[in-house]
């Protein structure tokens, strides 16, 4: 057992007694619920590591099943925690306002599970629900007249692996394809796992179909999952990889550039990919008047804007996928979601197509985006 994963390990087992000794004792239900109780701490103290090594479980015959309790348990456990953590709080505020019942005490213990069950059960009818299809304009200074309402269909952060399979992929490549955008653009973390695992589930990618062409560049779950050998199953797919690249579409005389960047934090993986939005635009025509950026992470938008791009489409944030995720997004990324202003340029963060870990998402529904360019 490696020091990090112990340290995870011993973390957990102490918030697991925190939620164990802030509950069990004011439920006051006997001494066989409190053992059931504390068995079903234990169960998810076992279950949560189990889902945060799902992605690379040894293929068997229960593989996926124990993937599936353990990324439900670890959704159970954030929710769990967080209630608990919300309950002692009012209850300090009642103690010091002098409003501190023990029908408050047992009645707020019973709620706390209650409340985490119900926040995974809708969590995960959104997570598995098909993404809806959310349409943004984007207001460009001297936009070409054939450049009106050039639409780009985004979808980001699928992250096919444990939980989200071919089925999934399949209906989220048929709802792209209606939308009949001009482009499509893949903006990241595809996977979690190895090709040599999720081929089968990746396929439908290669029914995706738009006039001008279907982009991806990476990000940094491809670099977990084997980045080189993703970017050759990609383009075998027929997909078009934008690795500190870029590409010139023309309607008319109108010139539109969409270029891609590798991940923000890819030169960790393989210097040859850094994150490079200058070195994707070299060599552009000069005619060409509109700029678009696909970079997964969204704290590229600084270095895009100086590099002279109109618009970057982003991922990677989830929106923060539930609570209280999304307060920890601003920690290192500029923004968490929807459309932004960065100086001259707009950046656009995509709350994700499909979800990363626990099947659940609050507050943060997934997205299939589609961009369309107008003039301001």
């Amino acid at each position: 057992m490696n020091r990090s994963f112990a340290t995870i390990l011993s973390l957990l087992v102490l918030l697991q007694v925190y939620i164990g000794i802030r509950l069990l004792p004011d439920l006051a239900m006997g001494l066989a619920a409190n053992v059931a109780g504390v068995l079903f701490l234990v169960l998810l103290t076992v279950l949560v590591p189990v889902g945060l090594m799902s992605a690379s479980l040894r293929r068997r015959r229960w593989s996926d099943l124990v993937s599936w309790a353990g990324l439900l348990s670890m959704g159970l456990f954030s929710s769990l925690l967080v209630t608990t953590l919300v309950r002692d709080l009012v209850l300090l505020v009642l103690r010091i306002a002098g409003m501190l019942t023990p029908e408050i005490i047992r009645g707020s213990a019973m709620a706390v599970p209650l409340a985490a069950l119900a926040v995974t059960l809708l969590g995960f009818i959104n997570a598995r629900r098909l993404a809806r299809v959310k349409k943004v304009d984007v207001p460009i200074a001297n936009l070409p007249p054939a450049l009106h309402g050039y639409a780009i269909a985004q979808v980001s952060d699928i992250h096919v692996g444990p939980t989200i399979k071919r089925p999934y992929l399949n209906a989220i490549v048929n709802r792209v394809n209606k939308l009949g955008a001009d482009a499509i653009a893949v903006t990241g973390d595809l996977v979690d796992g190895s090709v040599h695992r999720l081929a089968l589930h990746t396929q439908p990618l290669s029914r995706l179909a738009a006039p001008d062409g279907v982009f991806f560049v990476t990000g940094n779950h491809e670099y977990y999952s084997g980045a080189e050998e993703w970017i050759a199953e990609v383009r075998r797919l027929g997909l078009t990889v934008l690795l500190n690249e870029h590409v010139i579409r023309r309607r008319g005389g109108a010139g539109l550039m969409i270029a891609g960047v590798a991940d923000y934090t890819a030169h960790y993986f393989n210097p040859d990919h850094k994150s490079d939005p200058r070195r994707a635009a070299a060599g552009a025509p000069s005619d060409v008047q509109v700029r678009v950026l696909l970079a997964h992470q969204p704290r590229s938008a600084p270095e895009a804007e100086e590099a002279g791009y109109h618009l970057q489409l982003s991922g990677h944030t989830h929106g923060g996928q539930f609570f209280p995720w999304n307060l920890f997004v601003p920690l290192q990324q500029p923004f968490v979601a929807g459309l932004h202003r960065v100086r001259d340029m707009w950046v656009y963060i995509s709350r994700g197509t499909g979800y990363w870990g626990p099947p659940k998402r609050f507050g943060a529904p997934s997205e299939i985006t589609l961009v369309r360019l107008v003039p301001a």
